[in-house]
C-alpha cells in the first residue's frame, strides 16, 4: 500500500512499526458550532483510508480527538477561544456548547454518513493533567519561556529542523505569514499554555504550575497521540490547512520531548470549495448535511461527490454537481436493487476482477476517482445484462465487499413491500393483455411511491429512488 507522505513530498510504501498493526491519529472537529459539508470531507477520506487498510489485512487503531478547548480563532495565539465564542453566540456555556455539538457531530458521522467509528475519541478537556505534565517536561528540557499575563510559549529556535513538514524558511519568514506577537522571541513561537484573563472567569480554565489558564490547541494532539498510541505512530492525518502551523507545531513539541519521529507518514486532504470559492462559516456560505437531506438527496450522493475527487486535489460543490453525483449513485443503487429480482438471462453479470481492481486503486494513494470509475463500469454492465437466480449470491457478495471498501451501503438496500410487488404483477398482467393505459397508470402510481420501472426483453426491472 502506497500513500503520499507530505513530509517526504512523495508516495511511499506503508511499513508499519508493529507488524501488521497500523496506528493512526486524526485531527478531529472543534465542537463550537454546526459542522458543514466542508468539515466532513476529511473524515470521509480517512474513512476510506481505514477501510483500505483493513482490506489489506492490517489491524487499525485510530485516535480522533475532540477539540473542546484551546482552539483560538487565529493562529497567532490571540483572539477568542472558539468554544468561548460559540458559547457567547448561543447564550450558553462552553461546556454546554461542547456537549451539543459533540452529539450532533456524532449522529452526522456515524448515523448519516455511516463512517467507521475510531477506536478512541478523547476530548481535550479529559487530558488536562497530561497536557500540563507534557509542558512541564518541555520546560525541564529548556524548550519553553513565559510571557507575563499571556502564557507559556515554545521556543522554536531551540529545534534545528522546525518547519520541516511545511518546508518553512524560518529565517526568511515574512511578517504577516505568521502574525508577530512583539513579546515572542521568534515569529514562529507558539503557546503551550494560555493564562486566563485577570478581570474575568472563563467557562473552561484549570490551575497549573504557571497559573490558572487553558492549554494551547496544538498541545492536545501531541499529548493524546502519545498517551494512547505511543511516541511514534504510523500515520497522522489532517487538512492541508494544518501543515504550516498546527502539524508543524505538533511535530516540534513532540519530537523535542521524545527525541523520536512523531509520525512516519503525514497525510493531508485538500478542501471542498463551494461554487469554486472558499466555504466558511465566517462567509455565511456553508451547506450542511441537513440542507442536503431537506432538498431530497441521499447522503450517499454527497459521499459520491466527495470521492469523485482525489483527496489531494480537493473538490467543488454546487447543487448541479450534486445532481450528477446523485445520478451516479442512482446507477449503483439500481444494480443493488437487482439482488431482490431475477431474470431468465444466461450471460454472467459481473467481472470477478472488479473488486480486486477497486482495492488496488485505493491501495495506490487512495485513488477514489478510479475506484468509482470501476464501480460505474460494473453497474452499467449489471444493469444492462441483469442477473438470474443462480447469479444472485455472487452479486450480493460483491456488493457487500464493495461496501467494506467504499461505505456506500449498497448491500443494505431493502426489498420493496408486498403491496408494491402486487402492483408490479398487475402491471405485467396489463402489459401481457396490451392494456397500455392500465400499465401506464400503475407505473405512475409506483413512481409516486418512489419506484421506477423499466421494461426489458426479460420483463420489468424496478428500482427504488427513495428507501
Amino acid at each position: 500500500m502506497k500513500l503520499y507522505n507530505t513530509l517526504a513530498r512523495e508516495k511511499q510504501s506503508l511499513k508499519p512499526i508493529r507488524d501488521n498493526a497500523v496506528r493512526i491519529y486524526t485531527c478531529g472537529l472543534t465542537v463550537y458550532s454546526q459542522p458543514h459539508i466542508g468539515n466532513w470531507v476529511a473524515y470521509i477520506y480517512w474513512d476510506i483510508l481505514v477501510r483500505t487498510l483493513k482490506a489489506n489485512s492490517y489491524k487499525v487503531e485510530r485516535v480522533q480527538n475532540i477539540t473542546d478547548v484551546g482552539h483560538l480563532v487565529s493562529d497567532d495565539d490571540e483572539g477568542e477561544d472558539k468554544m468561548e465564542k460559540g458559547a457567547k453566540n448561543e447564550g450558553s456555556t462552553a461546556w454546554e456548547v461542547a456537549e451539543k455539538y459533540i452529539t450532533i457531530a456524532d449522529k452526522e458521522a456515524y448515523e448519516l454518513l455511516k463512517l467507521l467509528r475510531p477506536e478512541h475519541m478523547p476530548r481535550a478537556t479529559d487530558y488536562i493533567k497530561e497536557q500540563i505534565d507534557f509542558v512541564l517536561e518541555l520546560e525541564q528540557k529548556g524548550y519553553t519561556y513565559q510571557i507575563a499575563n499571556d502564557g507559556i510559549y515554545y521556543d522554536t529556535a531551540r529545534l534545528d529542523d522546525y518547519g520541516k513538514l511545511a518546508k518553512l524558511d524560518v529565517e526568511g519568514l515574512e511578517a504577516g505569514k505568521r502574525v508577530e506577537n512583539s513579546k515572542k522571541r521568534n515569529k514562529t513561537d507558539f503557546a503551550l499554555w494560555k493564562f486566563s484573563p485577570k478581570d474575568k472567569q472563563r467557562d473552561m480554565e484549570w490551575d497549573s504550575p504557571w497559573g490558572k489558564g487553558f492549554p494551547g490547541w496544538h498541545l492536545e494532539c501531541s499529548v493524546m497521540a502519545r498517551e494512547i498510541l505511543g511516541d511514534t505512530i504510523d500515520i497522522h492525518t489532517g487538512g492541508i490547512d494544518h501543515i504550516a502551523v498546527h502539524h508543524t507545531n505538533e511535530i516540534a513539541q513532540t519530537e523535542a520531548l521524545t527525541g523520536k519521529p512523531f509520525a512516519n507518514i503525514w497525510l493531508h486532504n485538500n478542501h471542498l470549495k463551494i461554487a469554486d470559492g472558499k466555504m466558511a462559516k465566517s462567509l455565511g456560505n456553508i451547506v450542511t448535511l441537513r440542507d442536503i437531506l431537506n432538498k431530497g438527496y441521499e447522503i450517499n450522493a454527497y459521499k459520491v461527490l466527495v470521492l469523485s475527487s482525489h483527496y489531494q486535489t480537493g473538490g467543488n460543490f454546487t447543487w448541479e454537481i450534486l445532481d450528477a453525483a446523485a445520478a451516479r449513485l442512482d446507477n449503483y443503487n439500481s444494480m443493488a436493487d437487482l439482488v431482490h429480482q431475477s431474470f431468465e438471462v444466461d450471460d454472467y453479470f459481473g467481472d470477478i476482477e472488479t473488486l480486486h481492481n477497486v482495492k488496488t486503486a485505493l491501495s495506490d494513494n487512495l485513488d477514489t476517482p478510479k475506484a468509482l470509475s470501476l464501480l460505474d463500469k460494473l453497474a452499467d454492465k449489471v444493469n444492462t445484462r441483469l442477473v438470474n437466480q443462480r447469479q444472485l449470491p455472487a452479486l450480493k457478495k460483491i456488493l457487500a465487499d464493495l461496501d467494506e471498501l467504499l461505505g456506500l451501503n449498497l448491500s443494505a438496500r431493502p426489498d420493496i413491500s408486498p403491496d408494491k410487488k402486487t402492483l408490479l404483477a398487475q402491471r405485467e398482467k396489463a402489459r401481457v393483455s396490451k392494456d397500455w393505459q392500465a400499465a401506464d397508470a400503475i407505473r405512475d402510481q409506483l413512481a409516486s411511491n418512489g419506484i421506477t420501472v423499466r421494461d426489458t426483453d426479460y420483463g420489468q426491472v424496478w428500482h427504488q429512488t427513495k428507501t
